[in-house]
């Protein structure tokens, strides 16, 4: 069993108010959908698919990274002892594929879907995107310049919540990997027991990308989330699996954002990014390792909403 992110979050207050993420749509750029039946509770909650790898129009995930991420943010599945799988139950999925079975996957499909979110975007109400994928930075001298920041900027731009992984090249400095060295977008690592009791890496271990950003003084990531054993979705029928990494602290976080939208849909993604930075909880970790610290769920609702929790 993978840790209970609902107990580690501190989410059961919220559940008991009904805040389950009802009304928010998540896109999420990865290796597709399986059709999980967690997906299915209450009710269907998948409301498209896009495949830009091969093209087909029926869901699927030939790897399973996608579904696993997806069940991160929204599954409505629980096991037998009750705890539950997906932070946001109840949120919507829009699953879009631009990794191959393989995990691989072209620049040009990354950048066609984002340009198919920025044409959908209001059609299907997306107000968050998670993208736990990262690719090498190709300008190193101007990060700001390299063509997948400034595309996923568009999306900050155009008001959704970006929310995309550090990588796992750490833990040396200048380890973030692209998208995750974009200023304007939400970039997570990966919360373990090394960087809570402060203890260097045996040589050669590779984990959560590092900042800063080369060729600037931008500190990334900008939080960190549990990472390690995280239990979700798997692409058979009915099967969970564990996965670790900042692929999968980029769910925590983006389900999180999900209950907050759904409690306050007014927000926007400037108001979320300083909530999070206001709220997170120092570690104690150098600060291109930890940002701001760890996601602070709770904190996250604000002082003025005390009777939610």
């Amino acid at each position: 069993m993978g840790p209970d992110l609902e107990a580690i979050l501190g989410l059961k207050p919220l559940y008991d108010k009904n805040i389950t993420g009802r009304g928010v749509t998540v896109a999420v750029l990865d290796t597709g959908l399986y059709p999980h039946k967690d997906f299915f509770v209450p009710g269907k909650r998948i409301c498209d698919f896009r495949d830009f790898v091969h093209g087909r129009e029926r869901v699927y995930d030939d790897n399973g990274h996608g579904t696993h991420v997806s069940g991160i943010i929204a599954s409505g599945g629980r096991l037998p002892g009750g705890q539950r799988i997906g932070i946001a139950p109840e949120a919507t999925l829009l699953p879009l594929k631009v990794l191959d079975a393989g995990g691989s996957g072209k620049l040009s499909n990354m950048l066609e879907a984002i340009e198919w979110i920025l044409r959908f975007q209001h059609q299907y109400g997306i107000r968050l995107v998670n993208i736990s994928v990262g690719m090498p930075v190709r300008n190193r001298s101007n990060p700001e310049k390299d063509v997948l920041v400034e595309k996923v900027e568009q999306l900050w731009d155009a008001g959704m919540t970006v929310v995309v992984a550090a990588g796992n090249e750490g833990p040396s400095q200048y380890t973030v990997t692209s998208p995750g060295v974009s200023k304007k977008v939400i970039t997570v690592g990966a919360l373990d027991r090394e960087m809570m009791l402060g203890k260097k890496r045996s040589p050669g271990t590779r984990y959560s990308g590092c900042g800063p950003v080369p060729g600037s003084c931008v500190c990334k990531p900008d939080v960190v989330a549990p990472a390690s054993g995280i239990l979700s979705c798997d692409n058979r029928s009915g099967a969970y699996r564990k996965r670790s990494g900042t692929s999968m602290a980029t769910p925590v976080v983006t389900g999180t954002l999900a209950l907050l939208l759904s409690a306050k849909p007014w927000l926007t993604n400037l108001d979320i990014k300083i909530r999070l930075m206001e709220t997170a909880i120092d570690c104690g970790a150098p600060r291109n390792k930890q940002g701001w610290g760890i996601l602070n769920a709770r904190g996250l609702f604000g002082a003025e909403e005390s009777s939610l929790l």
